[in-house]
């Protein structure tokens, strides 16, 4: 993608969040963040990673690969030789990411002229985060937007999603076990979660041991997250869910995200964008695969963090306009 010499800079940042997000597996209290920084000598693109911590990734890894990348830039490596050499999923979104705000700055084009993309606001779904089904429900009652989505676990789930939904009749619901379900138990829930007309249930069992949702018709769609990082996952997750997650943060940047997310419609799959939480510099590549054709957008991180980044994305309720293109793309 980048042709000629670059120097890569790279900054750890830790974003704290509002408040702490509980998910099935884990209570998250701060964003720990790479920052890649791409200089040719007159532009400058920029770039954000957040490891995936299910897998051993995370922000310090990528950090230590980026400088071994950047050491190989100044040796007057090609940035195609190094990028495919990065393992870490925090390094190559952040890195990929920088390459296209570069590309846009080199060209002077918008990053949607170079994807083909058709601008505009998006409407994000906003996060709820695990909790006693009563202070679910009065959190949902304090959100303006109509779009919901819920951390549930395998402790109460119905009586999570039935006591948000009594609190927002009006209100489109998600939920994301994470991984948290047995077969069983998503065989006897699925029936009452459709009655509560839950939109959409992310990855109920685990990564790995989905395989009995092969042939099994749950009467709520199925959407793939822990279970789909890139294309090759796509043969297995296909024949087990009716929607793919698409993360930035899981393909390693907004290259394979947008192929990842075209391959899923090409294969009938419905797709959606998520985030791993993150300022608006994560989230502003993601919107351009909200654009892209995505049936459910999932794309609230900045709302999250105690604070976002200067000139980031406005969010005004669930309706969100992205950055200028000086921030980036």
């Amino acid at each position: 993608m980048i042709e000629g010499s670059v120097e890569l800079r790279i900054t750890h940042e830790t974003w704290p969040l509002a408040e702490p997000l509980r998910i099935a597996f884990a209570t998250i209290e701060a964003v720990d963040v790479v920052v890649a920084e791409l200089y040719d000598g007159q532009h400058l693109g920029r770039g954000e990673g957040i490891g995936v911590f299910y897998r051993d990734d995370n922000a310090q890894r990528g950090v230590v690969e980026l400088q071994g990348a950047a050491a190989a830039l100044a040796a007057g490596q090609a940035y195609d030789a190094v990028f495919a050499q990065l393992k870490s999923y925090a390094a190559r979104t952040a890195v990929d990411c920088a390459a296209w705000d570069l590309k846009c700055k080199q060209t002077k084009s918008s990053i949607w002229e170079l994807t083909g993309v058709s601008p505009g606001r998006i409407e994000t779904f906003s996060t709820i985060s695990l909790d006693l089904p009563q202070n679910m429900a009065a959190s949902a009652r304090m959100r303006p937007g109509l779009r919901l989505k819920l951390k549930i676990d395998a402790t109460n789930p119905v009586g999570q999603v039935e006591a948000v939904r009594r609190a927002r009749p009006d209100a489109i619901l998600i939920a994301d076990a994470n991984q948290a379900f047995s077969f069983a138990q998503l065989q006897d829930v699925a029936p009452a979660l459709a009655q509560l007309g839950l939109a959409l249930l992310e990855q109920p069992l685990a990564s790995g041991a989905d395989e009995a949702l092969e042939g099994y018709r749950c009467a709520v769609p199925l959407a793939a997250d822990e279970s789909c990082f890139e294309i090759s996952d796509l043969d297995l997750a296909a024949r087990r869910y009716d929607v793919i997650n698409v993360k930035l943060d899981k393909t390693g940047g907004l290259t394979e995200a947008l192929r990842l997310e075209r391959e899923s419609r090409r294969r009938g799959l419905k797709t959606m964008v998520g985030c791993m939480a993150g300022t608006s510099l994560s989230m502003a590549p993601g919107f351009v695969v909200a654009r892209a054709g995505v049936s459910f957008v999932d794309l609230d991180g900045p709302v999250l963090l105690a604070q976002d980044r200067s000139g980031g994305a406005t969010y005004a309720g669930e309706v969100v306009t992205p950055p200028a293109r000086s921030f980036w793309g």
